[in-house]
């Protein structure tokens, strides 16, 4: 009797446990029923609220894979500027030696001007675009031109890591963008085209403006730029000035001065006399009348 109730017993908790897995399995079938039910609900209600929540999702999905992209690390993007400041022996030379260095490494000058402070200060400056697998070599060949270099200045900005964020952005406004022209050719309704072309053209604004971002960058790392100010210190002798040294000519200049001085003088003198004639004739005749007054007073004044 004892064999027999154990025996009972454990074909009694057997019986338990299947009847409660029965049940379980099938609340999971009813739940999955219920959801599959409400999903197709939803989407029969509104077309536009599922077109929108779709490639919502899908620009959700698209950031959630491009993010490994951001860990794929290429190749780094550096852009390099230096700055040189070199003295040299002749400026001029110097400015044409650069110059077809720049064409030889297939470069460009995109900014040039000299000044001069009169005949012994020449100085001017060359902003420079070269590729950046000769930007050493061209850094080497232009110090090499200087007689002495007083400054060298050389930065470096990585912008590795905002490239490759914008190419992640750049990938995931394409799908978002794809995803939307696909709609918008199956849209019905001209409310949900006017919104999906809304939001398309929102998206491919922001395609280009990032586009234009990675395009400045490799501009900026493909081509490095080079800042040179030259300096030309030149010592000038004075020359002998012939004109200076012409003594007879000199003289003869000189001699009709005075002429013309002593001319000047008497012509003067004459003008002064002519012209004043009256009042020296008036003064003579006072002058005898005065003298005949004095010796008449004289003569009388006289004893006999």
């Amino acid at each position: 009797m004892t064999n027999i109730n154990r025996r009972l017993s454990i074909l009694f908790i057997i019986l338990l446990v299947w009847l409660a897995g029965c049940s379980a399995s099938s609340e999971e079938k009813s739940e999955k029923v219920n959801q599959g039910n409400n999903v197709a609900m939803d989407r029969a209600s509104s077309g536009s609220g599922e077109q929108a929540n779709f490639y919502a999702g899908e620009a959700g999905k698209a950031e959630k894979t491009a993010e490994p992209a951001r860990l794929k690390i290429q190749n780094q993007m550096v852009i390099y500027q230096a700055d040189l400041q070199l003295r040299v022996k002749k400026f001029d030379k110097t400015v044409q030696t650069l110059e077809e260095k720049v064409i030889k490494y297939g470069g460009y000058i995109t900014e040039s001007n000299v000044s001069k402070e009169g005949n012994e200060q020449v100085s001017g400056s060359i902003k420079i675009r070269i590729p950046q697998k000769h930007f050493q070599a061209f850094l080497h060949d232009a110090e090499s031109q200087a007689a002495e270099v007083l400054q060298r200045n050389i930065t470096g900005q990585d912008v590795t890591e905002e490239y490759v964020d914008l190419e992640s952005r750049l990938k995931s406004k394409r799908v978002v963008e794809e995803r939307l022209t696909t709609f918008m050719k199956s849209a019905v309704k001209t409310e949900d085209l006017l919104k999906i072309s809304a939001d398309l053209a929102v998206v491919q604004e922001e395609i280009e403006s990032i586009e234009g971002k990675m395009k400045f960058l490799e501009n900026q790392t493909s081509l490095s730029t080079v800042n040179i100010t030259l300096y030309e210190k030149r010592v000038v002798i004075p020359s002998i000035e012939k004109d200076k040294l012409n003594t007879w000519e000199k003289t003869k200049k000189q001699f009709m001065k005075s002429i013309n001085l002593l001319l000047v003088g008497l012509s003067g003198l004459v003008i002064f006399i002519i012209g004043n004639i009256p009042i020296f004739a008036i003064l003579v005749l006072l002058g005898i009348l005065f003298f005949t007054l004095y010796r008449k007073k004289k003569n009388r004044n006289r004893p006999e």
